[in-house]
C-alpha cells in the first residue's frame, strides 16, 4: 500500500463533510487506483464517512461501484504494487493507510474483523472450520490450542450452529451456505472486534437464512456494542439494519444521510432509480419496476463531470451556469444529509414530490 498526496493522483481534493469527534471509524477522501494493462482503475475516487459504536453504516450501489474495494482498503488488504492508496483511515485514533502492514495486520480480527462475500473462496478448503477459528484467536491470544478450540466451539453454538463439538472438526464443503456463513461470522466475532464488515452477508441465501443471518449480526452488534458496515445491493436489507446510508456509483459517494433521510427524501436521481427498481410489500404494485437504464460507468472511463450524467432521466434540466463537465461536489441538503448533483435543491425537491415519490 503506498500512500500518494491526491495531486499525484491528478484529481482536485473534494470538500468532505466535517469529521465525526466521536466516530470509531473515519474516513477521509479514500482513494484506491489500480494500474492496469489497459488504463488507470479508479475503482474507490474520493470517499469520505464515519461509523460510531453501536451503529450501522449501509453501503449501497450496483456492482462495480466500489463497496467491496472500500471496504477492503478499510481493512488494509489492498498491498500489491498496482495499487495506489491515498487518503485517511482512521480506526479508534490510529490512521492506517500511513501504518505499517505488521501494524494494520495486528488489528484484524481483534480490533477489526471483515465478513467477506463467498465464505466458501475466503474459508481454506483444506483446513476443517474449527483450525480455522481457532488460528484466527490463538493470533491475538496467547492460549493452548485446547483453550482456543473451547472458543471455537463457543462461537459456533453462538451462531447457531447445531452440534457445534462435532462441527467443529468438519469442512467448509461439509456445511451448507447458510451454515458456513454462520462460521464465517463465529471466525469474524471469535475476538470480539469493534469494527465488523459485511459485505453482502445474505448473497446466494434463502429468504429465512437471511433473516437468521441479519438477526444474528444485529444481536451480536447490540451484544458487543460494535460499529458495522453493511455492504450490500438490496435495500430491504439496508433499510432492516442501517442508521446511516452511503450510496455509491461510479467509484465516489453520491449521497450520503442517515437511512430515514435517504429512504424518505432522497436527493440524487441515482437513489430515486435504485428506489424505483425495488419490489414494495407493504403496498400494492400497481405497475412494473422501473429499472435504472443503461450500465454503471467503466472505472477506467469515468464520464467527465457527473458520472451518472449519460444515465441520468435529468440530465437534460436546466442548471444555471453549469457544464456536463464539472463534477458535482457533495454539498450538505438537510441535517447531515449529503448528495452531489447539479440540479438546484429545489428541482429535486420539486422532481421528487411531483414525479419520483407518486410512482413509488
Amino acid at each position: 500500500m503506498s500512500k500518494l498526496d491526491n495531486a499525484s493522483l491528478g484529481e482536485p481534493v473534494p470538500s468532505p463533510s466535517p469529521a465525526d469527534d466521536d466516530a470509531f471509524l473515519s474516513v477521509r477522501d479514500l482513494r484506491i487506483h489500480f494500474d492496469t494493462d489497459d488504463g488507470l482503475v479508479k475503482s474507490v475516487d474520493g470517499v469520505s464517512f464515519d461509523v460510531r459504536r453501536g451503529r450501522t453504516l449501509g453501503i449501497v450501489g450496483e456492482s462495480g461501484s466500489g463497496k467491496s474495494v472500500t471496504s477492503l482498503g478499510v481493512m488494509g488488504l489492498h498491498r500489491s504494487v498496482s495499487a495506489k492508496v491515498s487518503g485517511e483511515v482512521w480506526l479508534d485514533g490510529q490512521e492506517l493507510v500511513g501504518a505499517s502492514p505488521e501494524d494494520v495486520r495486528k488489528l484484524r480480527g481483534r480490533k477489526m474483523a471483515m465478513i467477506f462475500q463467498d465464505p466458501l473462496s475466503a474459508m481454506h478448503p483444506y483446513y476443517t472450520v474449527g483450525a480455522q477459528i481457532v488460528e484466527a484467536y490463538r493470533v491475538h491470544h496467547d492460549v493452548s490450542k485446547k483453550v482456543a478450540r473451547a472458543r471455537a466451539i463457543e462461537m459456533l453454538d453462538r451462531v447457531g450452529i447445531p452440534e457445534p463439538a462435532r462441527r467443529v472438526d468438519g469442512y467448509p464443503h461439509e456445511f451448507s451456505g447458510g451454515m458456513r456463513q454462520r462460521a464465517m461470522i463465529a471466525m469474524a466475532l471469535v475476538n470480539n472486534p469493534e469494527l465488523l464488515i459485511a459485505d453482502e452477508p445474505t448473497t446466494a441465501l434463502d429468504v429465512t437464512v437471511q433473516a437468521q443471518i441479519l438477526d444474528l449480526i444485529r444481536d451480536l452488534q447490540k451484544e458487543f456494542g460494535s460499529a458495522v458496515i453493511m455492504i450490500t445491493h438490496d435495500l430491504g436489507v439496508v433499510a432492516e439494519m442501517a442508521d446511516d446510508l452511503l450510496v455509491m456509483y461510479g467509484g465516489r459517494c453520491v449521497e450520503r444521510g442517515s437511512a430515514e433521510d435517504v429512504f424518505e427524501r432522497p436527493r440524487h436521481p441515482y437513489t430515486w432509480g435504485l428506489l424505483g427498481s425495488m419490489p414494495r410489500l407493504d403496498r400494492e404494485q400497481q405497475d412494473r419496476l422501473i429499472p435504472v437504464k443503461g450500465s454503471p460507468p467503466s472505472l477506467i472511463n469515468i464520464p467527465d463531470g457527473c458520472a451518472f450524467n449519460p444515465r441520468c432521466p435529468y440530465a437534460d434540466v436546466p442548471k444555471d451556469n453549469v457544464t456536463r463537465t464539472v463534477r458535482p461536489e457533495l454539498t450538505e441538503v438537510g441535517g447531515g444529509h449529503w448528495a452531489a448533483c447539479h440540479m438546484t435543491q429545489e428541482q429535486r425537491e420539486r422532481i421528487w414530490t411531483e414525479e419520483i415519490a407518486p410512482k413509488l
